[in-house]
């Protein structure tokens, strides 16, 4: 992921779609979906489980074929707009790869449940982010998905304050702040 740090903390399919900000591609290689799903560990317990398989080059481009693909939905949808019917194909394509089933034990005193994915292991991330990508695009709120006001950035985000403007206070927010400083104290 280089010296770009990711935003987290959005709704995953807006994390991923996150991934690529205006400045690169932060899943560049196997690597870094890696690194990427291990940051989403403490969120979403498949994360862990996708990590600890070791994503692969073909897991790598399914699942930036999918982020496109939620990145052209999601910006048509958050206009109320009718989104592409292949972009949609598409994200049941990914989520049918691998299916989802809901496993049950017995751990000695009682039944569990686990949720898991079926399918070949390189399918089975994009086929989560896409069941995620399906949650965000389903969601009323999905209209409520600002890009951040800063003028170079491109990311996303879901406000839970009708008031915010940025992607991060940190990332653009004191950038913004600092630059709008300088420009009323700025010597004449």
């Amino acid at each position: 992921m280089g010296d770009i740090i990711p935003l987290v903390g959005e709704h995953l399919a807006l994390d991923l779609v996150n991934t690529r900000p205006a400045d690169g591609d932060l899943l560049a290689t196997p690597d870094d979906l890696l690194a990427w799903l291990e940051l989403q560990a403490g969120r979403f317990s498949q994360a862990r489980d996708l990590a600890a398989a070791g994503p692969t080059a073909a897991g790598l481009a399914a699942v930036r074929d999918l982020r496109d693909h939620t990145a052209q939905v999601l910006d048509h949808v958050r206009r109320g707009e009718e989104p592409p019917a292949g972009a949609l194909d598409a994200l049941n394509r990914a989520q049918r790869a691998a299916p989802p089933i809901s496993e049950l034990t017995w751990d000695g005193r009682a039944v569990t449940m686990t949720r898991r994915r079926t399918g070949p292991p390189a399918a089975r991330p994009a086929a989560w982010l896409a069941e995620a990508a399906a949650d965000l695009l389903a969601d009323p709120a999905v209209v409520k998905v600002r890009q951040c006001e800063a003028h170079d950035c491109v990311m996303l985000f879901l406000p839970a304050h009708p008031r915010r403007r940025w992607c991060s206070a940190t990332r653009c927010g004191n950038r913004v702040r600092v630059a709008r400083h300088y420009q009323r104290h700025k010597p004449v």
